[in-house]
């Protein structure tokens, strides 16, 4: 395993559409292991490839969540060409962040409940519902991998000054 360096906003990289995958292969499994311990380093729950450059229909997460000891017993997610085949009408509102968009966050408004189907690191094509924190997750980075960003549900105004930051510190960075 290793770390992989997450690509931050304004890069182009991530409005690219990734590409499914054909059949897991030992390199889609190297990057699921990379994967995981890029998004536990940052940390963060949820991770796209195309946020480590790989423009590929994987995504890790792990929502779990300390225990009264303080101890997290994690429990990683693999999602290999996942998409969401049903939605509920009610919505919910979730404060969102993104590695790729570091110390931002926003309100953004999804569907409640979502139905995913998804490919699992064994190769097995499986379904599951999804609500709460797990739904507006799995959307989130279902979105990374359309090439849509959290702050595309935004404000043109609000959306504005996040690119304008982001593209600020770029330059500075790159100077």
């Amino acid at each position: 395993m290793s770390l992989r360096e997450i690509i931050i906003l304004p890069d182009r990289q991530l409005r690219l559409v990734s590409k499914p995958v054909e059949k897991v292969t030992p390199e889609i499994r190297q990057l699921v292991d990379d994967m995981f311990q890029t998004m536990y380093d940052a940390p963060g729950i949820g991770l796209a490839a195309i946020q480590v450059a790989q423009p590929l229909r994987v995504i890790t997460m792990d929502l779990a969540k300390p225990d009264s000891g303080g101890e997290t017993k994690r429990e990683p997610r693999v999602f290999i060409n996942p998409e969401i085949i049903a939605k509920s009408d009610e919505l919910s509102v979730y404060e969102e962040g993104c590695l790729s968009i570091p110390e931002y966050y926003e309100e953004v408004e999804r569907p409640a409940r979502v139905r995913v189907r998804f490919t699992d690191l064994d190769g097995v094509v499986r379904e599951e519902d999804a609500e709460g924190l797990y739904a507006t997750c799995i959307q989130h980075e279902i979105d990374h991998l359309n090439g849509v960003l959290f702050i595309d549900y935004l404000s043109k105004l609000k959306r504005d000054r996040v690119m304008k930051k982001f593209t600020k510190a770029a330059k500075r960075a790159g100077e």
